[in-house]
């Protein structure tokens, strides 16, 4: 591609909205995402960044890439997720896969979550192709965010990207965050007798194993409420939340199997594998007592809380140039990721989180151009003055 004739902002955005690059833990509708990294990685090839496409060992047509310009010991990381979530065509009034714009808004399936944020990423490096770069630029692409996280974890495994800051262009509205939760998601399965119901002798009955479970599950979550609480968040204390059960299969069969599915969302400070350990300790007991077989499983490897501090040069340089103060959030992103390489990491990106996962999914026009400003005096301030103490 030659470097003097780029595609224009909106020609980018409608090229990464028809891309489709679905992530689910459905197999059935779980989809690649390498064109959508072949995409970035010629744009940014053709604006002078070095890139690379690192493929995801054990997961094809899984890959993420990293474009560097620049060279040194820290910059600056924009970083994005280039898979969306399914969607329910026939519940948008446009085609998902087709960017339409209407009302003021971009209309399209990862508009604001977050395909958009790499369209107005390149449009704000554009201006800095010869630019004398004191620390280096690095943009990077990830896969499957949206399910397993897994682009973030091989990224985390290899070490990759070292850098000082980090921006994950994640939706807020604008206004940086600084911290979020964790989120595990954990399956306990006791496994009983089958029998007649007549006799309850003949069988080791799962459900009623199941309630002493569930009663312990509460006493954790009422203990962890009371030990942990953080007022800069809507909802201050750690939450679990009991998503479903199964058991059985008949009235008038004793349950030889019941599982049930729980979400912990945690706060800063709290680890998840200590937290699992904790659940094994009180639950084992139970289900000795019970004489059932007790499996504990972690449904995906869980993402862990994340918290820059109000002190961080990122954070303070945020919150001058977009005018907010920095916020917490309960849902999860990335951050962590880069965060535990060493990392100061904020998540600050175009388009409103409540728009993400919806049918009819947009970025409003409004938040364009203020976007591409801020990206450029973040370049400006961590990549183009000379480093930081």
């Amino acid at each position: 591609m030659n470097s003097q004739h780029q595609p224009s902002l909106l020609s980018r955005l409608e090229k990464l909205i028809a891309t489709n690059s679905i992530s689910s833990s459905l197999p059935e509708l779980d989809e690649s995402n390498l064109e959508v990294i072949v995409l970035l990685a010629d744009w940014c090839e053709s604006l002078g960044f070095h890139t690379e496409v690192l493929p995801i060992a054990g997961e094809p047509g899984k890959a993420n890439m990293l474009a560097t310009m620049g060279k040194g010991d820290g910059g600056l990381v924009l970083s994005g997720h280039t898979d969306t979530v399914p969607c329910n065509p026939d519940r948008w009034q446009s085609d998902p896969h087709k960017l339409t714009e209407r009302d003021q808004r971009f209309y399209g399936l990862g508009t604001c979550d977050m395909k958009g944020f790499f369209a107005l990423v390149l449009e704000a490096v554009a201006d800095y192709r010869n630019a004398d770069f004191k620390q280096p630029l690095m943009i990077l692409a990830t896969a499957d965010e949206e399910s397993a996280m897994s682009g973030a974890r091989a990224l985390a495994a290899q070490g990759i990207p070292k850098a000082r800051y980090a921006v994950v262009g994640e939706p807020t509205s604008l206004v940086p965050v600084r911290a979020h939760k964790g989120i595990m998601m954990e399956s306990i399965r006791l496994t009983g007798k089958a029998g007649h119901s007549s006799n309850p002798a003949l069988g080791i009955n799962a459900l009623d194993a199941m309630l002493p479970v569930m009663a312990e599950l509460q006493n954790f979550r009422l203990e962890l409420a009371q030990n942990y609480q953080n007022a800069h968040f809507a909802v201050q204390t750690p939450t679990m939340n009991f998503g479903c059960i199964h058991g059985g299969d008949n009235p008038n069969r004793i349950c030889g199997a019941c599982e049930m599915a729980f979400d912990l969302r945690t706060l800063p400070g709290m680890s998840n594998d200590q937290l699992r350990e904790e659940l094994q300790r009180r639950l084992t007991p139970i289900a000795e007592q019970n004489q059932v077989t007790l499996e504990y499983t972690p449904l995906f490897p869980g993402v862990e809380p994340f918290e820059t501090a109000q002190t961080s040069p990122l954070v303070a340089a945020a919150e001058r140039l977009t005018g907010h103060s920095a916020i917490t959030v309960n849902y999860a992103t990335e951050a962590p990721f880069l965060q535990n390489m060493g990392i100061e990491t904020l998540v600050l990106g175009p388009g409103s989180i409540d728009q993400a996962h919806q049918p009819d999914e947009f970025l409003e026009h409004s938040q364009i151009d203020p976007c591409v400003s801020l990206i450029r005096r973040l370049i400006e301030d961590f990549c183009l003055k000379d480093s930081r103490d």
